[in-house]
């Protein structure tokens, strides 16, 4: 049996996607810069200041922009989200979310969460959830991105628990492949992902038992 569940937040646990778009597509204006919400999909998974260089980049303007301007525009742009931050209830997890956490806590399985967002405490508290959790990964401490799996392996390190006893549950492409290159068995929620162990429509499919009978399709020699 496996021995920990670690989830990513956006598009898992919650969806503040539109809330970060609304904050890109100001910032991204206040240069000259427009974007929709089709590009605002390719910044799932990844990092504030990536997200950014991508906004520039999009725009063939990367090189206009040094570091320290970086800075504040990444900076401008947190305060507009965690301003918006504030609208966030319990009412904001996604369907079936609250219940599965419970089964994974019932059947004894840590719970983990490897999330890039700086934000993600503030968020879990919002929901009222933070004490679900037995460890969450500190966004701070990461140096690469996902797709590096190095989110999930600190997620993996701080529970205790080998890689591949664990699954990780994500929305983002990005994000299915960290999980894979972790070890990990991955489970994509949402959208067309490539290479997910197990593909999901939305989190109203995501079940302890769903997550029991994909394991034990899993080939795990020498599993303890």
């Amino acid at each position: 049996m496996f021995k920990a569940v670690i989830f990513d937040l956006d598009g898992v646990i919650t969806d503040t996607a539109h809330l970060h778009f609304l904050a890109w597509r100001t910032i991204a204006s206040e240069i000259g810069i427009t974007i929709d919400e089709a590009f605002n999909d390719e910044l799932k998974g990844i990092s504030r200041m990536e997200s950014l260089q991508r906004i520039l980049h999009h725009a063939g303007v990367q090189e206009l922009y040094g570091p320290e301007a970086c800075r504040q525009l990444a900076a401008a742009k947190n305060r507009l989200y965690v301003d918006s931050l504030a609208s966030i209830t319990r009412n904001a997890l996604l369907p079936g979310i609250c219940e599965v956490l419970a089964e994974i806590r019932a059947a004894n399985v840590k719970i983990g969460l490897a999330s890039v967002s700086l934000n993600a405490p503030t968020i879990l508290q919002a929901l009222g959830i933070e004490d679900a959790f037995d460890f969450c990964a500190d966004a701070s401490l990461i140096t690469h991105s996902k797709p590096d799996p190095e989110i999930f392996l600190a997620a993996c390190d701080g529970l205790g628990i080998r890689p591949d006893r664990a699954i990780g549950i994500e929305d983002a492409q990005a994000g299915v492949e960290a999980i894979n290159a972790a070890g990990m068995v991955s489970v994509g929620i949402g959208g067309d992902l490539k290479n997910a162990g197990l593909q999901l429509a939305s989190t109203r499919e995501l079940t302890w038992q769903c997550l029991s009978d994909f394991w034990a399709t899993q080939a795990r020699p020498n599993s303890y």
